[in-house]
C-alpha cells in the first residue's frame, strides 16, 4: 500500500511539473541585440516590427537594455503613445536592465521620457494574450477549381470525323498520376492541456482516497 501511495505522489508531481513548464513565463529582450535606444536602425517602425514577430502572453517579461542615465522606460496611454505626449514627471524606470511584467491581457504602450526620443522612434506597443492562447495554424492555398469544358455539338448535316489513333512511341511508358494526398490537420492545441488536467484531477482523487 505504501508503494502505491508513493507512486501516486510521484505521478502527480510529474504532471504538475509538466503544467508549470507549459505555462512558464518568457523573457523578451526588447529590440533584440540593439536594445532600447533613441535612434533605432530600422527607423520609427523598428520596435513595432520587432514586436510583430513575437507572441506576448500573460506573465511574460519585457527586458529593456540601455545605457543607464541615457534612457528611461515608462508605460503610457495609447493617446500619448500615438502623439508622443511625454510628461517629464511620468513615473519611469531609469536603471538598466528594466524588467516589466505583462500581468494582464490587452495592449501595453511604452516609451522613453527623455525629450525627443519618442519622436525618434523609441516607443513600443505590445498586445498580450492569455497564457493558454496559441497562434492559429497557417492554412495552405486552396486547390484550383477544375472546370470541364462542355462539348460543342456538330453543326447540322456534318458528320464528325473521329481522330485517327496515334500509336505509342516505343520506349515511352505513361506515368500514372500520383493521387493527391489530403493535408494533415494539426491536433487542437487545447487537447493536450485538457488531457493533462484530466490526469491531474484523477491522481488527486486517488491520493485523497488513499489518505
Amino acid at each position: 500500500m505504501s508503494q502505491l501511495k508513493n507512486m501516486s505522489i510521484l505521478l502527480v508531481i510529474a504532471f504538475a511539473t509538466t503544467i508549470l513548464q507549459n505555462t512558464e513565463a518568457v523573457d523578451h529582450l526588447v529590440g533584440g541585440s540593439p536594445g532600447w535606444f533613441a535612434t533605432p536602425p530600422g527607423g520609427a517602425k523598428f520596435y513595432s516590427d520587432w514586436a510583430s514577430n513575437a507572441t506576448f502572453k500573460v506573465n511574460d517579461v519585457l527586458v529593456f537594455h540601455f545605457a543607464t542615465g541615457a534612457h528611461t522606460v515608462a508605460e503610457i496611454s495609447k493617446a500619448d503613445f500615438d502623439n508622443c505626449n511625454v510628461n517629464q514627471n511620468t513615473q519611469a524606470i531609469t536603471t538598466s536592465p528594466a524588467r516589466v511584467t505583462l500581468n494582464k491581457t490587452g495592449d501595453f504602450y511604452f516609451t522613453c521620457t527623455i525629450q525627443g526620443h519618442c519622436n525618434n522612434g523609441q516607443k513600443l506597443s505590445v498586445k498580450v494574450v492569455s497564457a493558454s492562447s496559441s497562434p492559429a495554424p497557417a492554412q495552405g492555398p486552396s486547390p484550383p477549381s477544375s472546370t470541364t469544358p462542355s462539348p460543342t455539338p456538330p453543326s447540322s448535316g456534318t458528320t464528325p470525323t473521329p481522330p485517327s489513333p496515334t500509336p505509342p512511341v516505343s520506349g515511352d511508358t505513361p506515368s500514372p498520376s500520383s493521387p493527391a494526398q489530403p493535408g494533415a490537420t494539426p491536433p487542437s492545441p487545447g487537447s493536450a492541456t485538457s488531457l493533462v488536467a484530466t490526469f491531474s484531477i484523477f491522481f488527486a482523487v486517488v491520493i485523497n482516497l488513499l489518505f
